[in-house]
Parts: structure tokens; C-alpha cells; sequence
């Protein structure tokens, strides 16, 4: 790395985008990873489907209780 960077010429905001929606990667340990892969090559569903299913139904319960 260089001791000093020159951003005399850089423009602020270049690449800001208001309003765009992030999607961020979550990643599962190995053995959930695991288990979800093989509960949904059972199923013949896509993985994300049923994490989010799950993750909903987690929700709903958790919100019963507040």
C-alpha cells in the first residue's frame, strides 16, 4: 500500500444509489447447511424457499409471544 492516496480529483457520491435494496449473503454452518440441502433435494425445492418458509414460521411464533 502507498503511504498517502490523491482523492483530490475523486467524486463524492459517484456511486451512490438511493432507494436500491441490498441483498447480503447469510451464510449457514456446515451441518445446518447440510441438513437443508438434503431436506430440499428431498422436497425438490430450492434451499433459499425452504430457509425462508422456516425463518417465517419462526417469525410468527416469536411475534405470538410479544
Amino acid at each position: 500500500m502507498k503511504k498517502e492516496y490523491d482523492f483530490s480529483k475523486g467524486e463524492r457520491g459517484k456511486f451512490y444509489r438511493p432507494g436500491v435494496k441490498l441483498n447480503l449473503p447469510i451464510y449457514l454452518e456446515p451441518d445446518v447447511e447440510a441438513f437443508v440441502r438434503k431436506y430440499a433435494n428431498k422436497k425438490k425445492v430450492d434451499r433459499q424457499k425452504i430457509v425462508n418458509k422456516w425463518l417465517r414460521n419462526n417469525i410468527e411464533t416469536v411475534k405470538s409471544v410479544l
